[in-house]
């Protein structure tokens, strides 16, 4: 398939963005504009054959140009601004398939949590309509077990904060299934 990609590459129109009149140039500068015009094209083909989607190569390119207007006021100045803006959009590939690979060694490394039994559909609606972190609050204190104090340590907050949101997420979950709060949060 990776030849796939390369044809839909070759033979769409690789210009789908248009420059960004950002803050850093102040109005719209027909350098700028004529660079990005001549210098996208080729320096996604570059960043897709790194990477070899599409999707991302344009991502990343877009995210090479957004530096190259950063700095357009020194970068304009450069002999060669175009190899300026190809050498961040292979770092910035570089750094995503870095990323990747790390993120496929550490996923093979962590073993998947056992799924323990069916799980309650309406409580799981319920619990995604806490606030984030309510939704924390609950899951740290019944789904992994933790004392309010490492509660507090793993959210970041007091522990009078963490049992708060503990306490508005039960009383909002109640709400929600239907059913009363009978105890206060420990």
């Amino acid at each position: 398939m990776a030849g796939h990609g390369l044809a839909k590459l070759q033979n769409e129109p690789l210009l789908r963005v248009r420059p960004v009149w950002g803050t850093s140039v102040g109005a719209a500068d027909p350098e700028y504009d004529w660079l990005f015009a001549d210098e996208f094209p080729a320096v996604m083909r570059t960043v897709y054959l790194m990477v070899h989607d599409v999707d991302r190569a344009e991502d990343l390119t877009q995210d090479a140009f957004v530096q190259l207007l950063k700095h357009w006021k020194k970068v304009s100045r450069y002999d060669r601004p175009g190899a300026w803006v190809r050498r961040v959009a292979i770092r910035l590939a570089m750094d995503a398939l870095r990323r990747e690979r790390l993120r496929a060694i550490l996923e093979r490394k962590v073993d998947r949590p056992p799924v323990q039994g069916p799980a309650d559909i309406d409580l799981l609606r319920a619990i995604r309509s806490l606030s984030r972190m309510q939704r924390a609050a609950v899951v740290l204190r019944y789904f992994e077990d933790m004392e309010l104090g490492e509660m507090a340590e793993a959210m970041r907050c007091s522990q009078a904060t963490a049992r708060v949101h503990l306490h508005r997420a039960r009383k909002r979950l109640a709400e929600v299934l239907g059913e009363e709060v009978t105890e206060d949060v420990p």
